[in-house]
């Protein structure tokens, strides 16, 4: 991966476990949880392209992100986090749409 990420947020407002969230976009993205047991882990979406769960620390309530990166481009993270966006929908999941990533 180069130093550069480009990222996008999703934000999901609905209680979950940071596992539950990830194996959920690994069902959605027809992948895997890659480094569970890490303080990393995270799905890859496509070739340069993955999520990673931000869940509240401290036990505050939802909403929680889910950051898509890319180490290529912002165009290949926006793509594939409107994907994530509208197959997390369609499982029934209350996503706010895509916005501007943290990196």
């Amino acid at each position: 991966m180069s130093e550069v990420l480009h990222a996008v947020t999703l934000v999901v407002d609905m209680p979950i476990t940071k596992i539950d969230a990830l194996d959920a976009i690994a069902f959605a993205a027809d992948g895997n949880v890659e480094d569970a047991g890490t303080a990393r882990p995270r799905v890859w979406l496509a070739p340069h392209a993955w999520a990673e769960v931000e869940i509240p620390k401290f036990a505050d309530p939802p909403p929680f992100a889910i950051d898509v990166y890319s180490d290529v481009s912002g165009e290949i993270a926006w793509a594939q986090a409107r994907r994530l966006h509208g197959a997390l929908e369609r499982f029934g999941w209350n996503v706010a749409p895509p916005r501007a990533g943290v990196r």
